[in-house]
Formats: C-alpha cells, structure tokens, sequence
C-alpha cells in the first residue's frame, strides 16, 4: 500500500476501533490458481500477539484453507473504513485560488500474517460462539447457539473450517485530507456533515477526530 506519512496511522486504539466496526475483511491470498480473495467476518483478539490475533471461518468446501494448510507464506486481510468523494466545491481554497481537484477520502487498515488452519470441532465450536455473541450483542433477544437442535448444529459446525492469523505487521492509513490547509479541512468537514449520506457524515467525523487528537 502507498503510505505516505502524512497519511499514516499510528494509533493502536483508532486501528482496532476500525477492524471491530469493519469487521468483513478481506482475506487475499496467493494460491495454484494466482491470488484469490475471501470476504470474511473477522474476530479481533487484541490480548493475542503484539498486533492482536484475527480469528474467521471459511466453508470447507471452500479450497483455501487446504491451500493454507500447505502454505507458509503470509496472508493479507484487508478491512476498509469510512469513505467519501470529496468535490472541489468543498474546499476554501475554491472560492480564492481555484487550483483545486476531485479527491476520495478513506480509512484503511492492513493485516499481514501467517494463517493457521484449525479443522477441530471444538475450536470452531468456540470461535464460531465468540463470532455469534459479537453480532448479536445489543439486540433485545440475542440468539443463541443453544438455541439451535443440537443435531443440526453440529451438521452446520461440520461444514465449516476455522483461520487464525496473528497479525505479524499491521499498516493503517487514514487519507482524510491532511495534505490541506486548515481552512480546506474545515470547508470539507462543514460540507460532509451537510450531506445526507451516512457515509459521508462518518468521514467528517473521523477527520474532526483526526484533527483534534481525540480517539475515534
């Protein structure tokens, strides 16, 4: 990924944040067949590992995970944040100068490690609860895997192949006009709260977070 500096993100608890509110990443990997990519919910277990530790299922008839198994190379998983088109009208620097472009404003983070396959009941048993809790954490009758017959339960379980990837490097960028005077990163904020878009109002948060220092 191209990261320049300015651009870069640092903050443990900004990164984590993003993987926990993004949590379908993408898995890419290089296999027989060239590189291929998986879209996944991911579990963020930050007390695992110097980065924290990325747990997932596949289905097994999905060949990947044979792929893994064989593999000792590193997986990139990918997990994509707040983004929004930025108009030209937006910025200050428009109603003086003029000397101004389109751009698009965006969160990203990047995971890089090895994959350990687990083919183990148990260990998808746990997973997939830790998975379910988190999702339905909120709701007023969260569902449960008790819930489920027992029987068909274990038929689904079967059907699925566990990944866990402790995160050997992690990168982050938060491209949120940083790169523009002070006035411009106001017009633009100012303009994206404005906008009807839910996804446009959550960038001009992350750029008021960004700069005034605050977590988020």
């Amino acid at each position: 990924m191209y990261l320049p500096s300015h651009f870069e993100q640092t903050g443990t608890d900004r990164i984590r944040d993003l993987i926990r509110a993004c949590p379908l990443g993408m898995l890419v990997t290089a296999g027989p067949q060239g590189l291929d990519a998986n879209h996944l919910p991911f579990i963020l277990d930050p007390d695992r590992g110097p980065h924290g530790t990325l747990l997932c299922h596949v289905a097994r008839a999905n060949p990947v995970w044979r792929e893994l198994a064989d593999s000792q190379a590193e997986s990139l998983v990918v997990f994509q944040g707040p983004s929004a088109y930025v108009s030209p009208s937006l910025y200050e620097t428009k109603r003086t100068t003029h000397e101004v472009v389109p751009t698009y404003n965006y969160a990203v983070v990047h995971a890089r490690g090895r994959i350990i396959v687990h083919d183990d009941p148990g260990w998808v048993a746990g997973m997939v609860g830790r998975l379910t809790r988190m999702f339905e954490q909120g709701r007023d009758a969260p569902w449960k895997m008790s819930d489920a017959p027992p029987a068909f339960l274990q038929e689904r379980l079967a059907a699925i192949v566990g990944l866990e990837m402790p995160i050997a490097r992690l990168q982050a960028k938060w491209k949120m006009s940083q790169n523009r005077s002070e006035a411009d990163r106001r017009s633009v904020v100012a303009g994206l709260e404005a906008s009807g878009q839910d996804g446009d109002r959550a960038v001009a948060a992350v750029m008021t977070a960004v700069e005034t220092g605050t977590p988020g």
